[in-house]
C-alpha cells in the first residue's frame, strides 16, 4: 500500500533517530575536544594537544563526556529534523508547482533542509546545552568559574532548573537558529549535489551504495561545518559560560570574542570538527536512507 503522511512522517523521524545515533556513536571524541577548543581556546595548542591533556586529566572516559545528552540531542534533532524535512519537501513542490512525488532540483532539497532546521533547533538546543556544558566542566573547574559536583546529567539538569528556570535550558538559542538556519541549507545541499555526482551515470539516487552515500554526506558535513562555525562557537561559548551568570547575547558575545582574543578564537576546534564531520555525517545519512528505504518497503510490500 502507499504511504500516507503520517505514516510517511513517522519513517522519517525514526530513520532520523538511526541517523543521529550514528552520528554521535561515530564522532563523539572529536565533538568532545571541538567544544573544549572552543569554550577555552588558550588552554589548548591544537588538537594533539587538546587530546593528550585530556586524556592525561580525566582518561579515556573524557573524550565520551556528554555522550548520553549528545545521543538524545541528535535522536531528538534529526528525528525533528527529517521528519520536518519531508514535511518541508512537500512544501517546497507545492511552491515551485510540482506534482506530489515529483523530484526536487538540489537546490530545493537545500531550501527544504534549511525551513526543516528551524524546527529542528527547538529539540536541539535544550540537550545540546547540557551536551556542552558537560563536555567543558573540567576546564569550568579548573578555572575556578565552577565548584565540584555539578559533572553528571541529573546535576546540570537540576543547576539550570534552580538558578534560570524552564527557559534556562534555551539559553543560546537564538544562536542555535543562526547556525541550523543557513547550515542545513549548505548540509542538504551538499549532500544531494554529492548524490547526484554519483548518478550521472544513469543511476538513481536510491540506488546508491554505502560508500556514495557516505561520501555525499561527508560532504555535507563539512559544508554545514565550514560555513557556520564561528556561529557554533559563539553558542558554546554561550551555552557553557551562562553557567556562572547571565551572559550577553550572540552580537555581545561575537564581538567580545573579536575584541579580546582576535577573529581566530572563532575557528578554535575547526580541525576535529572537520576530521568528525566526513565520518559522522556519512554514517548520519547512510544509517538514515537505509533504515527510511527498508520501513518504506515494509509499507509498500
Amino acid at each position: 500500500m502507499k504511504t500516507n503522511n503520517t505514516i510517511q512522517a513517522a519513517i522519517d523521524l525514526t530513520a532520523g533517530a538511526a541517523g543521529g545515533t550514528a552520528c554521535v556513536l561515530t564522532g563523539q571524541p572529536f565533538d568532545t575536544a571541538k567544544v573544549k577548543m572552543q569554550t577555552f581556546p588558550n588552554l589548548y595548542g591544537g588538537l594533539i594537544d587538546c587530546a593528550t591533556k585530556t586524556y592525561k586529566q580525566v582518561g579515556f572516559r573524557g573524550f565520551y563526556k556528554g555522550t548520553s545528552p549528545a545521543l538524545l540531542a541528535n535522536i531528538s534533532e534529526n528525528s525533528v529534523l527529517f521528519m520536518s524535512y519531508g514535511f518541508c519537501q512537500r512544501v517546497v513542490r507545492r511552491i515551485v508547482g510540482l506534482e506530489r512525488n515529483a523530484p526536487l532540483s538540489d537546490l530545493h532539497n537545500a531550501t527544504a533542509g534549511s525551513f526543516a532546521a528551524a524546527f529542528a533547533s527547538l529539540a536541539l538546543c535544550p540537550t545540546e546545552l547540557v551536551k556542552c556544558r558537560l563536555q567543558a566542566m573540567h576546564e569550568m573547574q579548573l578555572s575556578g568559574k565552577i565548584i565540584e559536583g555539578h559533572n553528571t546529567v541529573w546535576s546540570v539538569i537540576k543547576n539550570i532548573m534552580r538558578t534560570d528556570g524552564p527557559m534556562g535550558f534555551y539559553h543560546g538559542l537564538s544562536s542555535t537558529l543562526l547556525r541550523e538556519v543557513p547550515g542545513y541549507f549548505f548540509f542538504f545541499g551538499g549532500y544531494e549535489l554529492g548524490r547526484s555526482f554519483f548518478t550521472r551515470n544513469g543511476k538513481s539516487k536510491d540506488e546508491l551504495g554505502i560508500v556514495p552515500l557516505m561520501i555525499s554526506g561527508g560532504i555535507g558535513g563539512m559544508s554545514l561545518w565550514l560555513v557556520v562555525f564561528p556561529v557554533d562557537c559563539v553558542k558554546s561559548r554561550i551555552q557553557v559560560l551562562s553557567m556562572t551568570g547571565k551572559q550577553a547575547g550572540f552580537i555581545g558575545t561575537f564581538l567580545k570574542i573579536l575584541r579580546n582574543e582576535g577573529i581566530v578564537a572563532l575557528y578554535s576546534g575547526l580541525k576535529p570538527t572537520l576530521i568528525r564531520a566526513f565520518p559522522a555525517n556519512g554514517a548520519l545519512f547512510v544509517a538514515y536512507e537505509y533504515s527510511r528505504k527498508f520501513m518504506m518497503q515494509q509499507f509498500e510490500d
